[in-house]
């Protein structure tokens, strides 16, 4: 959940895992405790400007608690929407894996390194795993919208 947070630290915009040890003590709540007390406020900050938590923190001096609040059915749709869109963009990776595997492939034939045979079972193959990996991609994407919605 607190991936996507950045702090602005000393002027450079640091994820928060970098300055905080995080951790869960238990199930409706999160401790963000800085490696620099100093930073306290600015994490805070972070926290509170990033949009899609919906999470308020409080500051005990020390550590920052955030209390993970239950998901309604709007928040639920939301979380399967954000799911969905993170899916998206792993499945562009893999295409974009795929492109520069298969600029290889047309690189190395051009420099007479593989024979025009070998391109087409290379192709053939990027292809394969291309596929395979999206599969994956979308069935991960599937699952958690299922975990999401479950009441």
């Amino acid at each position: 959940m607190l991936d996507r947070v950045e702090v602005d630290y000393f002027g450079t915009l640091t994820p928060l895992k970098s300055l905080a040890g995080i951790s869960s003590p238990d199930a409706s709540s999160l401790s963000i405790q800085p490696y620099d007390l100093s930073a306290m406020a600015l994490i805070e900050k972070a926290i509170t400007n990033c949009a899609d938590l919906g999470m308020t923190p409080s500051n005990d001096g020390k550590q920052i608690r955030l209390n993970v609040p239950p998901l309604t059915a709007d928040r639920r749709k939301e979380m399967a929407k954000l799911v969905s869109k993170l899916g998206e963009e792993g499945k562009v990776a893999v295409r974009n894996v795929r492109k520069t595997a298969m600029k290889t492939v047309d690189a190395m034939l051009k420099d007479k390194i593989i024979s025009e045979d070998r391109k087409k079972a290379l192709d053939k193959g990027i292809q394969a795993l291309t596929d395979e990996n999206v599969k994956k991609v979308e069935g991960m994407v599937k699952a958690k919208q299922e975990e999401i919605t479950k009441v």
